[in-house]
């Protein structure tokens, strides 16, 4: 583990890092400088010749690393990232609730949860930790980018943990609604019960036949509008778009989702139709002192461009 980052965020951002080799690593060509050793680690994408110039890679005391400096093995360099451009995505994060554990937001569609690929400073993490001068703030449990809803952040390391646990152990009770088409001849309340499987590289994810059982979610038809039914999903499982696989393989896919039944191609700011799917309630039993824990979001379907 690296030492305290003498780098404040930075965008909400922690300071990358890197280490040089240990002392006693062979190696037939030893770097002259820190700065031919800076050119070889880093992607050819990072200006670090411009780095250098601006003084931008520290040492841990602050001290900037320069490019004639000798390589010094087991050291240490701090810096921060070149961030590329991003659209804005529209939507409000909405404080639900916040103490001295936990945050609880609204999160709007498209919104990243965490800073992925694409989408960095446009994710709750990042916006979220730099409006709540909260650095440690961190997510304890998955929602895709396209969904929305309740999102729920742990403030501090110390805090994650216990909560993620919960998570993982399926005790916590999460309630979804969905907008999908009718179905007359479907029988509701029904429980989907699979095995899924999301591949590497594919888009989505696939229910395999034969093997157990990993992901499994209670359907109800609340209300129907116009041939569109509003549903209420319980999932007990939490895999990789599960709800969406579950729904499409009902044939009453969710409204506007362009991966099921099949994958659309929608351009990254497009904004227009969001995926009609919303994380409704959480409930649980707090870890650390016993208290039930219940949250509902503040948002309601069918679910607008600039939720």
């Amino acid at each position: 583990m690296p030492p305290r980052s003498p780098l404040p965020p930075r965008h909400g951002l922690a300071a990358a890092w890197l280490r040089t080799p240990d002392r006693g690593v062979p190696r037939a060509d030893p770097w002259p400088t820190m700065g031919a050793w800076l050119r070889e680690r880093l992607p050819e994408r990072v200006d670090v010749d411009a780095m250098l110039a601006e003084r931008r890679f520290v040492h841990d005391d602050l001290t900037p690393v320069r490019d004639d400096e000798p390589y010094a093995p087991h050291t240490f360099v701090w810096f921060h990232r070149d961030l590329p451009d991003e659209v804005e995505v529209p939507g409000q994060i909405r404080v639900v609730h916040r103490d001295e554990r936990l945050v609880v937001v609204d999160k709007p569609a498209f919104l990243s949860s965490i800073p992925r690929g694409q989408h960095v400073r446009q994710s709750v993490v990042v916006r979220l930790r730099d409006e709540l001068g909260l650095p440690e703030l961190s997510p304890l449990h998955r929602l895709d980018r396209i969904t929305s809803g309740l999102l729920l952040l742990a403030t501090q390391r110390r805090w994650r943990g216990p909560y993620q646990s919960l998570f993982q152990a399926g005790a916590v009770r999460k309630t979804y609604g969905a907008l999908a088409p009718v179905r007359p001849d479907l029988a509701l309340p029904t429980t989907v019960a699979n095995h899924i499987v999301k591949r590497r590289g594919s888009w989505q994810a696939e229910v395999v036949a034969g093997e157990r059982v990993n992901a499994e979610t209670l359907v109800e038809l609340v209300d129907e509008v116009d041939g569109v039914g509003r549903y209420r999903l319980t999932p007990r499982t939490g895999r990789t778009h599960q709800l969406r696989v579950h729904l499409a393989g009902l044939g009453i896919p969710i409204v506007d989702d362009p991966l099921y039944p099949v994958v659309r191609d929608v351009a990254i700011d497009d904004f227009t139709k969001p995926l009609q799917l919303l994380a409704e309630q959480v409930a649980f039993t707090d870890p650390f002192d016993g208290t039930p824990r219940e949250f509902r979001s503040t948002l309601s379907l069918p679910l607008g461009q600039a939720s």
